[in-house]
């Protein structure tokens, strides 16, 4: 070998990385210099262990996958063209490119819905979350909206819900209560209903259905909530009355910390109470009952392993439908653990003193007094201080 192929060889380290880093050189007793040198017989060695050892990282990384991606085959995902849809999520859990082309600059966001465009942040992920009568994604009610944004940019997890008597226009069918977008044109409807009335951008939706809920609570071993005197017996009525069990009074818990099934956590999900039979509650009290619950199950996740929630997400997979593509699911679920440390925060829908309670067509509504101030005060809670004060009068537009 020449001395030149030698000294070109010496650049490379033992693992087979070139290594540009100036080589030290050494002396001997005598003072001439010298280099230290590996034995070939010793660097073959250690060549070949680290080549193994690679291997078996490969070997078990490569079954991991395989097992991991025969997790994500049991979503039930929804390839139906709903709607437009945004690119797909980099490694972190961001947007790329953006159907509505709503860009940041100079560190606040442009708002020009009258101009056809949402607003969007890269670093803000929505997602409709719907709890339908039947999850196959076709137009049957759903009295249960909330968007979970996953905001990057804040650390922070957000649940938006939408009461489902809001007085809304929607797109085709005119002016209605928001619960009926989904059941005239399922989730594709719904979203284009609250994105064009709130001018938020709405990137994916999940459709649990009641049965669904019922068997993901179960996998999950249930869950503990603290519950009143009424609630639990607006429970037991519910299970009694819909013959789900024998007795009137299954559960015999005192107020307080209670630990449900999944039968029993859908009837304190569903809970607006019922005047007849002398419970009181409304749809408000439902819909802050619905996130206690998921805020309920976001904590008790904070303890699992990255190896629990790919084993959750296999089990609960077949009883979601969603649109979320496979690589992003990878995404998600390869960030859940940092997504679970964010802070939860939570908004409704409408906001307290600007809305009116109505009637029309003989079906009780809740009409929003100051549609500007509302989609502001909105858009100020999924975006924060990327919504400038220079708002006003920006979503005014004719939507018929």
């Amino acid at each position: 070998m020449s001395k030149k192929q030698r000294e070109s060889e010496e650049k490379y380290d033992i693992l087979g990385t070139y290594d540009d880093t100036p080589k030290i050189a050494s002396r001997n007793p005598s003072g001439t210099r010298t280099k230290k040198k590996i034995s070939r017989k010793k660097k073959y060695f250690i060549r070949n262990f680290v080549v193994i050892v690679f291997a078996v990282i490969l070997a078990l990384t490569g079954s991991g996958f395989i097992y991991y991606y025969k997790t994500i085959d049991s979503l039930n995902y929804n390839e139906t063209g709903d709607f437009d849809e945004t690119g797909d999520f980099n490694a972190d859990g961001r947007k790329n490119i953006n159907k509505y082309d709503s860009d940041i600059k100079n560190g606040s966001l442009n708002m020009h819905v009258e101009d056809g465009k949402l607003l969007n942040d890269p670093m803000v992920l929505n997602v409709m979350l719907f709890g339908a009568d039947k999850n196959d994604g076709t137009s049957q009610r759903s009295d249960t909206m909330i968007m979970l944004s996953i905001d990057n940019r804040h650390k922070k997890l957000k649940l938006t819900s939408f009461m489902r008597d809001l007085w809304v226009y929607i797109p085709e069918y005119g002016y209605s209560k928001l619960n009926h977008s989904y059941a005239y044109g399922g989730p594709k409807l719904a979203i284009e209903t609250i994105e064009q009335n709130f001018g938020i951008n709405i990137d994916r939706y999940a459709i649990v259905d009641f049965s669904s809920f019922r068997a993901i609570i179960d996998i999950l071993g249930g869950i503990d909530l603290n519950l009143t005197a009424e609630e639990i017996d607006y429970i037991n009525w519910q299970c009694w009355k819909n013959n789900q069990v024998e007795t009137r009074h299954e559960l015999t818990d005192s107020p307080g910390i209670v630990h449900l099934n999944g039968r029993q956590a859908l009837w304190y999900a569903r809970d607006r109470g019922d005047e007849e039979e002398g419970f009181a509650g409304s749809d408000f009290d439902r819909t802050q009952r619905q996130r206690i619950l998921l805020r309920t199950l976001a904590n008790n996740m904070k303890s699992a392993s990255l190896t629990d929630i790919v084993s959750i997400v296999d089990q609960i997979g077949p009883l979601i439908t969603t649109n979320l593509k496979k690589n992003e699911i990878t995404t998600l679920v390869a960030n859940s653990l940092t997504y679970l440390s964010y802070n939860m925060v939570e908004y409704r829908l409408p906001t307290d003193g600007n809305y009116d309670a109505a009637w029309h067509y003989g079906m009780a509504t809740l009409d929003i007094v100051d549609w500007d101030a509302e989609r502001k005060d909105f858009a100020i809670f999924v975006y924060e201080e990327l919504v400038t004060d220079a708002l006003e009068g920006y979503m005014t537009y004719d939507m018929e």
